[in-house]
């Protein structure tokens, strides 16, 4: 049987913590050429040299999409196109929990930077790769979100969960917008990985198999989701 993703290119946008390098090595697995890119070089050559050692296809790019801006966003998939071909599959697993405080006492600079970081550069990350797939022939995106809203607050994470929760509407809303060109768009919702997984956890690399299904024809039927990725049970 083929792999899933044999002949396709797969953009892994922040490819250097546990949830991206689980990721792009998933896809890569699959059969897909894999780029993972990030502010830092030396996590993306920890997690092209994971790849290429289990027998699969990686680059990587060195770019900041949170500081960065639309340039950094518009240099990242381009990169990915020169140098693989293309672009079908785009993980956009951008995302910083920043320190907790409560709403009220979460400085003016904190909020500007998680919204910079989990939903700015989501946003200009999206923008180029849209532009690209509409030109072609359509492609997948998916978003990293978080399960706060569904397995309730923690205290102190509200400016976090704010942001993410402005990331769930924006993937719904490009959904709708772009199904029609042949782009499908969901987002996933898992909880902290750097742990054991329990209650409202799941491990990294079944959240990657889950990146895995979304990016493929087998959910060819699911646009604009958000999928919780937790371990709770129905009462």
């Amino acid at each position: 049987m083929p792999a899933r993703f044999d002949g396709k290119v797969a953009l892994v946008a922040g490819g250097d913590d546990a949830i991206g390098r689980a990721g792009a090595l998933a896809l890569a697995r699959q059969g897909a050429t894999v780029v993972v890119a990030g502010p830092d070089a030396r996590p993306l050559d920890a997690t092209v040299a994971t790849i290429r050692r289990a027998g699969g296809r990686a680059e990587r790019v060195v770019a900041d999409v949170t500081r960065g801006g639309p340039e950094a966003a518009e240099r990242m998939v381009a990169v990915a196109v020169e140098r693989c071909g293309g672009l079908d599959i785009a993980f956009n697993n951008v995302t910083v929990t920043g320190p907790a405080r409560p709403v009220a006492e979460t400085c003016e600079t904190v909020w500007t930077e998680l919204l910079a970081h989990n939903l700015t550069g989501v946003w200009t990350s999206m923008k180029h790769e849209i532009a690209y797939m509409k030109e072609h022939r359509g492609g997948v995106i998916v978003n990293t979100a978080c399960n706060l809203l569904s397995n309730g607050l923690r205290p102190g994470l509200g400016a976090y969960a704010a942001s993410k929760a402005a990331l769930t509407t924006l993937t719904r809303a490009a959904a709708g917008e772009y199904l029609s060109a042949g782009i499908r768009i969901n987002a996933i919702s898992p909880g902290p990985v750097d742990g054991p997984a329990g209650p409202g956890h799941a491990t990294a690399d079944e959240i990657a198999d889950s990146v895995v299904w979304l990016c493929s024809d087998e959910s060819s039927f699911v646009v604009g989701h958000d999928l919780v990725l937790d371990r709770k049970r129905a009462a």
